[in-house]
């Protein structure tokens, strides 16, 4: 019986070797949920160096893979997708760099674009009308601002959006917003598109900025599973969004049991990619499932047309230090719906 081969381009030595195997296991479990006989993996080590994922990618491709899931990072993919384009193999690569996207290459990481667009759901369910954004200088913010003003933008309007970047202090640029705010037509809700240590201190800097009336507060999606960010008291009541724990829980069990331990938090996008591509390799082509929306590891899932990989994600609350489940992931539409 021939089998249909799917190459997992991952690193399984250097720096990202850990996840690696973490990954290659997910992957693994991933085929031993589909029970088909049919599709053979074969892992390729991309030695965590761009070098090294394109040494993989050629020795998946000289061995028959019709469909390649990884690598990890922005170098190893970029040096893999040359090749990967070139042989007309599908490509479902990790990382968050949607400018990667298309042409046989599916970015897999929750990018920017797509956070902003949930972003702007969550703002408008919520009842903003005109919303400040605040983030750090550099292409994320930039994206970010691009995927949340898709996704408010109505027909013939411009979107209620007004952006601000933060260059070394962020107490200007939310002195500005306060002061605007004040205004009938200010902005009155706030989206904090920092993390970490930058986000507690946009937090706790809003009272010094002169806020004249509540404004609501979101994050975004890199606050999920940031504890600090949960226990600083300036966000009790803040909204942001992230992945659906509850989704997640069955794919944390079954690998427990059959490893052992516990799974990296990208051990569920291996799965996802793994599945995937069985399932491409199974009908015997290169063609993905696009359009189609499955049940992933982290939650609902469709590949979209464009090259991204459209992710439902939950939206939380701060409350009492802890994120609480205010909405379930919804089923992720197409791009730009």
């Amino acid at each position: 019986m021939a089998r249909s081969r799917v190459g997992l381009l991952l690193p399984l030595s250097g720096a990202n070797a850990a996840l690696g195997h973490a990954m290659l296991n997910a992957a693994q479990l991933a085929l031993f949920d589909q029970q088909d006989p049919r599709v053979e993996f074969l892992p390729r080590d991309t030695r965590s160096s761009g070098a090294g994922a394109a040494e993989a990618a050629r020795e998946a491709l000289a061995e028959g893979a019709s469909v390649l899931v990884g690598p990890l990072t922005l170098a190893e993919t970029q040096a893999a997708a040359q090749l990967a384009r070139g042989a007309g193999v599908p490509m479902l690569a990790f990382t968050t760099d949607e400018t990667l996207a298309g042409n046989g290459v599916w970015t897999l990481g929750l990018g920017p674009l797509q956070a902003g667009r949930r972003l702007a759901e969550l703002a408008r369910n919520a009842g903003a009308r005109r919303i400040a954004l605040l983030v750090p200088e550099g292409e994320f913010g930039r994206r970010l601002a691009a995927g949340l003003r898709a996704g408010l933008a109505a027909p013939g309007q411009p979107a209620p959006l007004l952006v601000r970047s933060i260059r070394n202090d962020p107490a200007e640029a939310l002195r500005e917003i306060a002061q605007l705010a004040a205004g009938p037509e200010g902005p009155d809700t706030l989206i904090i598109g920092a993390e970490g240590a930058l986000a507690r201190q946009i937090a706790q800097g809003l009272p010094a900025a002169g806020f004249t009336r509540p404004i609501r507060l979101i994050g975004n999606h890199l606050w999920a599973g940031d504890a600090t960010l949960l226990a600083e008291p300036a966000l009790a009541g803040a909204l942001f969004p992230g992945p659906d724990p509850e989704a997640r829980a069955p794919f944390d069990a079954r690998y427990r049991e059959a490893f052992g331990e516990e799974p990296a938090r990208l051990a569920g996008t291996a799965y996802d990619a793994a599945a995937l591509a069985a399932r491409a390799a199974r009908a015997g082509g290169r063609a993905l499932p696009v359009g189609e929306a499955f049940q992933g590891a982290d939650g609902p899932i469709r590949l979209d047309a464009q090259g991204l990989l459209a992710r439902g994600l939950a939206i939380f609350r701060i409350e009492g230090g802890r994120a609480v489940l205010v909405e379930p992931a919804p089923l992720p539409g197409l791009a730009g719906s």
